[in-house]
């Protein structure tokens, strides 16, 4: 049985169609699904009761890191699946990624590919987009799809979720290429920010949380470098029509890296709520 563990702070506007979609064809006993609340103000954990068959925990703490601590603490399932509140992946998804990672000789590791949500975004918005999904990490990378799935094995590379903020970017430092695998069929619509400064927020908080992590990366760990010119080298310079949108990547990319550097932490550059108030009306 596998066991799906999704931390969700203050989610009740997302969380049900997430697990509605999760749940849609699932058997019983097939699936172990934990919700941990952290420190919710809202209705998240009724929503999640409201759902036959989902585990709900309550921690006061609002800390994604202590989520999944708990959760994982409550599991007994493998594959162990990591999913966030705001994304809907199917029942047959599951299975997929379930499948992807049993049997000899099976990866450690498996995502699901990406689709970006690009629809009424403004230009400097899509044009950041243009490249950033043209990028080769995102090939194989464990970032930016909303879900990760571990093996029993994938698992044991490390015992507890450290305190930092990039906890994809810390999962994808525990594996090889070789020990990953992307489904190209099961993919998770990700949502993007509605707006430019929402967009902005984003990127300090990917900024300094992708920093911390380099600088207190656990033994073992093989943090992703960062690739300054990818953006010119393997998205624009192929595809010199799409030159504006690297202007448009280079300097949000370029200011948010500023702001994380010169301007405190602050709750307000956390995450982007734009998606998820659309991602509620749909």
């Amino acid at each position: 049985m596998a066991t799906v563990v999704i931390a969700a702070h203050n989610e009740a506007a997302v969380l049900g169609g997430c697990l509605d979609t999760l749940l849609s064809d699932a058997r019983p006993g097939e699936l172990e699904v934990i919700v941990v609340a952290n420190g919710c103000t809202d209705r998240t954990a009724d929503v999640a009761r409201a759902r036959g068959g989902v585990r709900v925990l309550e921690i006061e703490r609002p800390s994604k890191i202590a989520a999944l601590n708990a959760g994982d603490a409550a599991a007994s399932g493998f594959p162990r699946i990591y999913l966030d509140a705001d994304i809907h992946v199917s029942t047959d998804g599951v299975r997929a990624l379930v499948d992807a990672l049993e049997g000899p000789g099976a990866a450690l590791v498996a995502v699901p590919s990406r689709r970006l949500e690009l629809d009424d975004r403004p230009w400097l918005v899509r044009g950041y987009y243009t490249v950033q999904r043209r990028l080769p990490v995102f090939e194989n990378a464990l970032f930016g799809r909303g879900l990760v799935a571990l093996s029993a094995a994938g698992r044991a590379r490390f015992v507890d979720f450290p305190e930092v903020i990039a906890d994809d970017l810390f999962l994808d430092s525990l594996f090889t290429t070789a020990e990953k695998l992307r489904l190209p069929d099961v993919v998770t619509s990700v949502a993007t920010p509605m707006r430019t400064r929402d967009l902005t927020r984003r990127l300090v908080r990917v900024r300094r949380g992708n920093a911390a992590l380099r600088g207190a990366a656990p033994s073992g760990a093989m943090v992703r470098a960062m690739d300054r010119w990818s953006w010119l080298r393997d998205v624009v310079a192929p595809r010199p029509w799409l030159a504006p949108a690297g202007l448009v990547y280079v300097g949000l990319t370029a200011w948010a890296a500023l702001l994380a550097r010169r301007t405190p932490a602050h709750p307000a550059w956390g995450r982007d709520e734009s998606s998820r108030s659309l991602a509620a009306r749909g």
